[in-house]
């Protein structure tokens, strides 16, 4: 277990920014999200020990971070506004910082230099800050949240600000991090990014955790809400008469080479409709359950 927030809130005088969170970081990759102002960095400032909670307890790698600032050595964070020293270049940032960690001046220029490299930063890196697009900026950020190799890395909305070819390189160093076995938290407003990051997920939503967990089992939970399923066929009309004999369709709507449905029970048509393929002979191309993403999952929460 790497951090718990037990019934944990935060206010600033009559704004609230978070309201009795109870949850537990596991090892891993979980994705943080929600859109502006849902709550997600006063969330990580509280992880991260930038503030303390109002109420309730947060607990870091066992120890409360306010009071034991010592956990800060396993931790790399990324904060989503930037607070640089312009006249550095960025190497010289990256060492600096890496040195306030505790690191001697030749070990912490190895670090730094391999954290630049990591970034695809070193032709660069001898620039200073100040004259830094937000892409860079973003990416000399990383390298110092990476660089004294943490155990915990908090990255607060990383993908801002920077091109499709950057953004998959930080996805691909995600998922490194991960398989050297630093637990990752990613910030974001945008979902589909960190839906290809992990399927592990915290929802918030006006200051409250509305759900967390692997995306499929939060799905799972909205029993309420009917599922959308899409098949592509060769006969759609003659299939859509069949499937809404089906037990649990709610509504069936037809398309050229294909069908929707929406149904309250999946399970059952996932099951009933191989057989109902084969004995009529239906040329099925694919299956599609097109509410199981997050951004579909969201909006259920919110609604």
């Amino acid at each position: 277990m790497i951090a718990t927030f037990d019934r944990v809130a935060k206010w600033y005088g009559s704004v609230i920014g978070l309201v009795d969170a109870t949850i537990t970081i596991e090892p891993g990759v979980t994705g943080l999200l929600g859109p502006n102002g849902a709550g997600k960095s006063t969330f990580l400032k509280l992880l991260g020990g930038q503030i303390a909670p109002s109420q309730g307890s947060v607990e870091l790698f066992g120890h409360d971070p306010c009071r034991r600032p010592h956990v800060f050595r396993d931790v790399g964070y990324l904060p989503e506004q930037d607070a640089f020293y312009e006249d550095m270049t960025g190497r010289e940032f990256v060492i600096y910082l890496t040195r306030l960690h505790g690191f001697s001046a030749s070990r912490a220029r190895k670090l730094a230099e391999a954290a630049i490299e990591r970034v695809d930063l070193v032709e660069d890196s001898k620039r200073r800050i100040r004259t830094y697009s937000k892409g860079m900026r973003q990416r000399i950020k990383l390298a110092q949240a990476i660089a004294h190799e943490p155990k915990l890395l908090i990255l607060d909305e990383p993908l801002t600000g920077m091109d499709p070819v950057a953004r998959r390189r930080i996805m691909n160093l995600v998922a490194e991090q991960r398989d050297a076995g630093a637990t990752v938290i990613v910030s974001s407003h945008i979902l589909h990014e960190v839906e290809e990051m992990t399927n592990r997920v915290i929802l918030m939503y006006q200051g409250r955790v509305r759900a967390w967990g692997m995306r499929d089992e939060i799905r799972g939970f909205l029993d309420r809400y009917p599922h959308k399923v899409r098949l592509e066929c060769d006969n759609p009309r003659e299939l859509a008469l069949r499937i809404l004999e089906l037990p649990g369709v709610l509504s069936v709507n037809i398309e050229e080479k294909a069908l929707r449905l929406t149904t309250r029970k999946p399970d059952d048509i996932y099951d009933a409709l191989p057989g109902l393929v084969l004995d009529h002979g239906y040329t099925v191309d694919a299956i599609e359950a097109e509410d199981v993403g997050l951004d579909a999952i969201f909006r259920y929460l919110v609604a």
